[in-house]
């Protein structure tokens, strides 16, 4: 899926955060500056968030209150730790779960979650590219009509 602005970016996060239920995780992945922070942006305001997003670098994990949950992860300072987080719990708690740079703590992903890969391209424009892993996802990218 190309997405030509940052706008749009936020417009396509809105709606899929309209439609994601609870217990739902998906992983942004992209280089620094390809959006994923933006996108998120968009899912919260699709999941009602009336707070400002930004981006939990710092904090490592965000929580925002919505329609459901929201939880932001920035897993980039997490490369080759080990520690035990409670991470899991959170997966499985009744929230929305958006994990940038989840490349970092791949070993304790639940198996079914959504992958979106977002590329900037020269342009400014974003290549959008969707994994699917698990039925309710195959689900999600069919209501959102992106096959």
């Amino acid at each position: 899926m190309n997405i030509k602005t940052e706008e749009e970016l936020i417009v396509f996060g809105k709606r899929l955060g309209e439609v994601l239920e609870a217990h739902t995780v998906i992983t942004l992945n992209g280089n620094l500056g390809a959006g994923k922070t933006t996108m998120t942006k968009g899912i919260g305001q699709g999941l009602g968030v009336k707070k400002i997003i930004n981006s939990p670098t710092f904090t490592i994990l965000k929580v925002y209150e919505g329609r459901l949950p929201l939880y932001h992860f920035d897993a980039y300072r997490l490369e080759g730790t080990d520690d035990d987080l409670g991470f899991e719990e959170i997966f499985d708690d009744e929230g929305v779960c958006v994990i940038e740079w989840a490349e970092f703590i791949e070993e304790i992903l639940p198996a079914e979650r959504l992958e979106i890969s977002i590329e900037k391209k020269d342009d400014n424009s974003r290549e959008l590219q969707f994994v699917s892993k698990g039925r309710k996802y195959d689900k999600l990218l069919e209501e959102l009509e992106i096959c």
